[in-house]
């Protein structure tokens, strides 16, 4: 299952930036004392009470505003409230009540998502009674917070995660398998998903950036039930000069949360991008399964060791996926093709694999005794036992004595004997040590 989104929202410099940097930890937007200042979207990952969720800071709605860049700020606003599960409705407590925060409370009755409405720059108690206005937007009971100094942030979120079981119980089906088409503009992500289809569903140009949103399309075969999500392209920054292509970007990364198995388009005439390694790298981080798509392969000239080597030099530029199934189509003639669900489907088995423990350690216990754990400051990690804790990607925790003798090298290759012994190809694994000091 894919984390609930929380957008933060509100008119310019009600300190929306400074909460999202607050709660994501770290300084990642821009704060300033001018209206205006985060034009663009920027996401994090929060955590409270065991929710683990997406945060997306948006640049301040002013409805009345029609200059060019509020406008693109109120489009990218409004995008984020549609991909939200909850909103963050962030007013000024000292500057109180205004037209703009009637207006904007309007827009979020509209979207019918759980609004959670918190009053800022409340620093001490006697600013407390500057909330009670607020009850006039007719949005429930506002939350009072100091965003500047992290007060009141544990009420605050105790309301923005109780939504989150609601959002996780909508969820799809277990038995289908959610596939997320990425890459940059003009592989031919619409064009496969419309020949898997058998039918032109979403629309297909050789203009790229033709797919500006997420789309879902239910499919189900001899081979499963499918969701095949297809996403916006994304092209490096340089060349993102409309400010609608970098409302992609959160979207794209919302899929991919959402997928089980996520396939990165490759174009055979042009090859891997630095672009398709960063997105492709936010699957892998999260461990999802995988599979790189290789189309146009129609175009190449080739010979009986073309394929081979093309593959070759992918997993060169992909070198951290090193687990991922590879394929070569031309989804405008159709060539393997057909494939192509099969192989997502051999993917997601594995993404979705459980292993008995008994088996595990046996293989645990033999992969120690061909390979003996090195000697770190005099210390020899000793591994008690292994379980597995978890599917979706498959989830490990090893019971060790001591961390700190635990080397990289030697978690590589304890992952390694796992891959080998039970056939992990297609997926993401994660591996987790913790100590047993008895």
């Amino acid at each position: 299952m894919g984390k609930p989104i929380v957008a933060i929202v509100g008119r310019p410099n009600v300190g929306k930036s400074t909460l999202f940097n607050r709660l994501a930890g770290k300084r990642i937007s821009i704060v300033q004392d001018t209206p205006g200042v985060t034009r663009d979207r920027v996401y994090a990952e929060a955590e409270w009470l065991n929710y683990n969720f997406t945060m997306i800071d948006t640049g301040g709605i002013e409805p009345a505003r029609e200059d060019f860049i509020m406008q693109q700020m109120r489009r990218q606003a409004n995008i984020a409230i549609e991909t939200a599960d909850v909103i963050v409705f962030i007013v000024d407590g000292k500057e109180g009540l205004t037209p703009a925060d009637h207006e904007v409370a309007n827009m979020l009755r509209k979207s019918k998502k759980p609004v959670v409405l918190v009053v800022n720059k409340i620093d001490n108690m006697k600013d407390e009674d500057n909330a009670w206005e607020f009850y006039n937007l007719g949005i429930g009971d506002p939350v009072t917070i100091s965003a500047a100094q992290g007060l009141g942030l544990g009420d605050m979120l105790d309301r923005i995660v109780e939504p989150f079981d609601k959002v996780k119980a909508d969820e799809e089906d277990d038995d289908v398998v959610k596939i997320a088409m990425i890459g940059k503009p003009n592989v031919g992500k619409s064009s496969l998903i419309n020949r898997l289809l058998g039918e032109e569903r979403l629309i297909v140009s050789e203009i790229a950036g033709t797919t500006r949103d997420a789309i879902d399309s239910k499919l189900e075969t001899d081979k499963g039930k499918f969701l095949l999500i297809d996403t916006a392209g994304l092209r490096r920054k340089s060349k993102v000069k409309e400010e609608i292509e970098r409302y992609a970007v959160i979207r794209t990364f919302t899929a991919i949360e959402r997928a089980d198995v996520c396939i990165l388009m490759v174009d055979a005439t042009e090859g891997v991008t630095e672009q398709d390694e960063k997105i492709i790298g936010f699957a892998h981080e999260l461990n999802k399964a995988i599979m790189v798509i290789v189309n146009k392969w129609d175009l190449i000239e080739k010979d009986d060791k073309t394929m081979q080597k093309y593959k070759e030099e992918l997993q060169l530029s992909l070198k951290f996926l090193k687990y991922a199934k590879y394929l070569f189509i031309s989804a405008k003639t159709g060539q393997r093709a057909h494939k192509v669900l099969e192989v997502a489907q051999e993917c997601y088995a594995n993404y979705n694999k459980r292993i008995g423990t008994g088996v595990l350690n046996e293989v645990i216990n033999r992969a120690i005794l061909m390979k003996e754990p090195p000697l770190i400051a005099l210390k020899r990690v000793k591994v008690y036992y292994a379980t597995q804790v978890a599917t979706k990607p498959p989830k490990f925790v090893f019971f060790i004595n001591d961390s700190r003798a635990l080397h990289f090298s030697y978690q590589r290759y304890l992952e390694n004997q796992l891959r080998d012994s039970f056939d992990f190809s297609g997926t993401g694994i994660q591996i987790e040590y913790r100590e047993k000091k008895n």
